[in-house]
């Protein structure tokens, strides 16, 4: 079912709930092949050093959110760790599970009401999942509270670079091959034109620093990734 124009659909918190809950349902039996697509196949290593910063070791809790179809969780649990992955698509919980065989928890649940207790894990990663979220405060708060005092927040996401004449190609760029990716998977070529719509009103790497170190995480720093297209967050929580 076409989705519609991303840009008119994401423009207030409830119609961005709608609309990326359509749209990851809609993809989910495609998402691996589309973050191989669009990241140049480049996903799965930005992915493991993402996990690698994270230093996750037998005995940590640790909570992956977005979790899609498992990848950073399931790398989590090669290394010992107590993982549990949460995505808002049943279907994208389904495809985890196939791949987890019993290894990692898989819940369905929202990041900005995360069905855990506070102080519940020592470690929290997320793939693509901040830029998605309909309310960022809302959500890096519930990331706060469900972190332990020293946890630390790891997140990889594309960035919105701050150099106009860049941002101008990266998004071009993202919503010709989108465009392509939605007309042939789909025969809707707008449906991964949401990235770039996505993007355009992301506040982009420093300012979700920014925004971290004012609800209740220290330390918290970006590295740039793909040149500053892409960027990993890493945070300490108080």
């Amino acid at each position: 079912m076409p989705l519609g124009p991303a840009s008119a659909g994401i423009a207030t918190p409830d119609g961005k709930r709608r609309y990326v809950r359509t749209l990851f349902a809609t993809i989910a039996d495609r998402y691996d092949l589309i973050t191989i697509v669009l990241s140049y196949a480049q996903d799965r290593r930005w992915k493991r050093r993402l996990v690698a910063m994270a230093a996750p070791a037998p005995g940590v809790r640790a909570l992956d959110l977005a979790t899609g179809t498992g990848d950073i969780a399931l790398s989590c649990a090669e290394r010992g760790a107590q993982v549990v992955g949460l995505d808002i698509t049943p279907r994208m919980i389904e495809l985890a599970r196939e791949k987890a065989a019993g290894t990692v928890r898989f819940t369905v649940g929202d990041m900005m009401a995360l069905p855990f207790p506070g102080a519940s894990f020592d470690l929290v990663t997320t793939g693509y999942g901040l830029r998605n979220v309909p309310n960022l405060t809302l959500a890096i708060d519930e990331i706060c509270r469900v972190l332990r005092p020293g946890g630390r927040l790891l997140s990889l996401d594309f960035n919105r670079p701050s150099n106009a004449a860049v941002r101008a190609v990266y998004l071009a760029y993202l919503t010709i091959v989108g465009a392509v990716l939605g007309w042939t998977l789909h025969r809707d070529p707008d449906t991964y034109r949401y990235i770039p719509a996505s993007i355009r009103l992301y506040p982009g790497a420093a300012a979700v620093a920014d925004l971290l170190q004012s609800r209740g995480f220290s330390r918290a720093r970006y590295l740039p990734v793909l040149g500053g297209l892409m960027a990993i967050h890493d945070a300490t929580r108080d």
